[in-house]
Order: C-alpha cells, then structure tokens, then sequence
C-alpha cells in the first residue's frame, strides 16, 4: 500500500530541500539547531518504534548502512557496536534512549536523532522523524529515502504480529 501524508504536496511552512524522488511524501522542518526530517507511516508508534530500534533492520531501510554488528538488538541507552559505511566499519554508541526516541554517536560524533510521534485519535498512524544538525544538511535527502524506505517495510508488515520479545526501554525513576 502507498500511503500518503494528509498533507499531500503542500508546503505547510516547510521546505524541501531537493536530491528526492517526487513521490517522496517527506518534509522537513527546522527545529532549532536541527532539520527533521519526517514522514507519516500507516502503523501503530509502537510499531515504528519497534523497527526504528531493532538494529537488524537498519540495512533495510537505512540507504547508507550496509551493515551492523551489536549485540543488542533492539537498541537501548549505552548499546555499541559497529556499522559499516561505504565499506568502512565505524563505531557507534546509544547516548540517549525511551520507548519512542534514541541519538547517538558514530565514531564520537553526535549524530541523528530518531523519534516516532503519535497522532491523537489515530492509532494506526504515526510519524517518523529522524533529526539532522544544521551542519549536515546535504544529509537530509538521505534520510528521505530512508524514510520512504521505513514506510514501504513498516507498511508491508503492518499486519504481521511481532514475534520478538518486548522491547526493554529506559525508564526515569522519580523516586
């Protein structure tokens, strides 16, 4: 199913930085110091978060991951391992993590931000946005792509059931 932002092709005080197909349905938008990167997906916000964190997928919707080692699968604050990149292995590590938002660092350097919101009243959309610092613009036409890859994956198995084990989230205690 080719699912469509209710906003169409309107700009909405956004902008569209170009380098995407035309039938991409992304938008960005500046949020302080950094550009989100966002798209609408047909799915329950658990279930985006689940394949946004499961590091297995990555490769399969990430444009510029080929690969990932870690011995965590489904990441959490303080997950390691390893990606590789245009054929180079880099290091990488969780730096913050709940249940819809992790960051994190590749090879030290503070790199994007990953969230899924929810829409009130509408439990089987949500939005994926990955978050790019202003002075990795010319990034954001690949996170487009792998956004509009996420949906079509996320989408196309939206009616299987997971399998996997609950995902363990990092919790704040107040106490």
């Amino acid at each position: 199913m080719n699912y469509r932002s209710h906003l169409g092709g309107e700009s909405d005080e956004r902008f569209d930085l170009g380098n995407c197909p035309d039938e991409s349905v992304s938008t960005v938008v500046r949020e302080g110091a950094t550009l989100a990167v966002g798209r609408d997906v047909a799915v329950a916000p658990a279930v985006a978060a689940e394949y946004l964190r499961d590091t297995r997928r990555w490769p399969d919707w990430g444009p510029a991951i080929e690969a990932v080692e870690s011995d965590d699968r489904y990441v959490t604050r303080g997950t390691r391992g390893q990606v590789r990149v245009a054929g180079a292995w880099l290091p990488f590590r969780v730096t913050a993590c709940n249940d819809r938002r992790w960051d994190w660092r590749v090879s030290g350097i503070p790199a994007t931000g990953h969230r899924v919101d929810s829409y009130a009243g509408e439990s089987d959309r949500s939005r994926v946005v990955v978050e790019v610092p202003l002075v990795a613009a010319w990034y954001v036409p690949v996170c487009r792509r792998a956004l509009d890859r996420f949906a079509a994956l996320v989408e196309e198995r939206s009616g299987e059931k997971s399998t996997e084990r609950a995902i363990e989230v990092d919790t704040v205690d107040d106490d």
